[in-house]
């Protein structure tokens, strides 16, 4: 039997609300898709908040809103046939100091956007659709030649090098220019506001916060990330369909930042980028923050697209413990389970269980795990010492896996001052292209593993030490 690392000692929290609703009909929303509502539904939940909590209720039809902001106490419902719709005018989204990718940042305020609160929900059977495309790039190596013609020929500018798409002139010069903005320290909005178009939200943004329900409703068509809880503690979120286009950059589907107590629960994703991903912050500012990501339950989930199917990293440097997952499936992802890092990160990857994998068609590796994210597989060959910019991953289960159809089975790449440690693999089936890769991985076991390849050997082992089953 593979080591359960985890325990789960803890219990999610779940928000309560008043018997109260709150229609926003009665603020003046209008439905149809051409009135906008942000006023109208920014009210609404400021007062039900204000006077005690209850339900935001959003009836069947388009509403169509600027930024929401999510108050205490407030479960903001969406009924069968509801669907919010963000506005595509940026002008509506003003800056803030927010965070992403791992670190503080000043971004365009989020769709939905919290802070700070308690007690609070989205819920029902609708759809928030945040209007993605008049935000994000896109690459011309992602279209047919038909469709990247109607791209351009529809408005927006096309780089020097005609291969990246971009909405407007503001947002192709933020990618020179916001880099160095951050580089020099700067979070005063007025530094950002030429750039603003390139400062794509995350669609649902909640930081701080506490007792948290996301139940039931479809996110889709986000400018960046779709869901980002950071820093939130009790945080369940459920019966979720989560969709954006697979080509869309930045286009993840969960990502669970330095939160605490947080359970994943029979959800959906189909989106352009990782799908469901741990985080704990990049880097310096992360190792100071010194917030992990931990007691994390993530079950039943189903992931159509994206980069990776479950993936912890690369901002991991506050650290990821106790963490289980279980009862998956991911069809025609890049990889399947995927962990990677890189030097500079630090942080500590421990005591992660991993259990009833289900895989059909991923197009790389079913499992990776990668110490040299965005670098080229020589830097293995330079010299590193040890230190606390060195990522460490460690204690790790992963059990009852089974893929059909996968270019890589396992590559496990560790680095040469901290090898991998501590992985323990058991009952894996695996049909492949190439076989087992392991390098700079000690103390690991490998127990009734079965891998089917059809080029190559089936395991290569370099520069390992206390390998079993192999």
């Amino acid at each position: 039997m593979a080591t359960d690392y985890t325990k789960i000692e803890w219990q999610v929290m779940m928000p309560t609300f008043r018997d109260v609703n709150y229609d926003i009909r009665n603020f003046g929303a209008i439905a149809g898709g051409f009135h906008l509502n942000t006023e109208a539904i920014n009210k609404a939940v400021q007062i039900c908040s204000g006077e005690g909590g209850g339900k935001v209720i959003v009836s069947s039809g388009i509403w169509l809103t600027g930024p929401i902001t999510l108050h205490s106490n407030v479960n903001l419902h969406l009924e069968s046939g509801a669907t919010i719709l963000f506005s595509s005018n940026m002008d509506e989204y003003p800056l803030i100091v927010s965070s992403f990718e791992g670190l503080k940042a000043v971004r365009c305020q989020s769709p939905i956007d919290a802070e700070n609160l308690e007690n609070a929900a989205i819920t029902g059977e609708g759809t928030f659709d945040g209007a993605g495309a008049a935000w994000r790039p896109v690459k011309k190596y992602k279209m047919t030649e038909s469709k990247w013609n109607n791209l351009v020929s529809s408005g927006g500018v096309v780089d020097e090098e005609q291969e990246i798409w971009w909405p407007t002139d503001k947002a192709m010069q933020g990618l020179q220019k916001v880099p160095q903005l951050q580089q020099s320290g700067s979070l005063i909005l007025e530094d950002y506001q030429v750039v603003k178009d390139f400062l794509r939200p995350n669609m649902v943004s909640l930081r701080k916060c506490k007792n948290i329900l996301i139940d039931g409703p479809t996110f889709q068509n986000s400018p960046a990330w779709c869901l980002h809880p950071w820093i939130c503690e009790n945080v369940t979120i459920r019966n979720l369909t989560v969709r954006n286009p697979w080509y869309s950059q930045n286009g993840d589907g969960l990502d669970v930042e330095s939160c605490k107590n947080v359970v994943v629960d029979n959800c959906i994703f189909d989106v352009g980028d990782d799908a469901i991903c741990i985080k704990s912050g990049k880097d310096e500012e992360g190792r100071k923050l010194g917030k992990p990501a931990q007691n994390i339950m993530i079950k039943n989930c189903t992931v159509y697209s994206g980069h990776g199917g479950f993936v912890i990293g690369s901002e991991m440097s506050g650290g990821v413990k106790e963490v289980t997952i279980k009862d998956c499936t991911f069809f025609g992802t890049d990889t399947g389970l995927r962990f990677k890092s890189k030097r500079g990160r630090g942080g500590t990857v421990e005591n992660v269980a991993i259990d009833s994998i289900n895989m059909i068609g991923i197009k790389k590796e079913a499992i990776v795990f990668h110490m040299f994210y965005e670098q080229g597989d020589s830097k293995v060959l330079e010299s590193a010492p040890f230190s606390e910019q060195t990522p460490v991953f460690q204690k790790i289960s992963i059990s009852n896996v089974n893929c059909i159809e996968a270019e890589t089975a396992i590559l496990l790449r560790g680095l040469p001052e901290k090898p991998l440690e501590q992985l323990s693999f058991e009952n894996i089936f695996i049909k492949s292209t190439f076989g087992i890769d392991c390098s700079y991985l000690n103390h690991s076991t490998f127990t009734n593993i079965k891998v089917v390849v059809n080029k190559g050997e089936r395991v290569t082992i370099n520069n390992c030490v206390g390998i079993r089953g192999l």
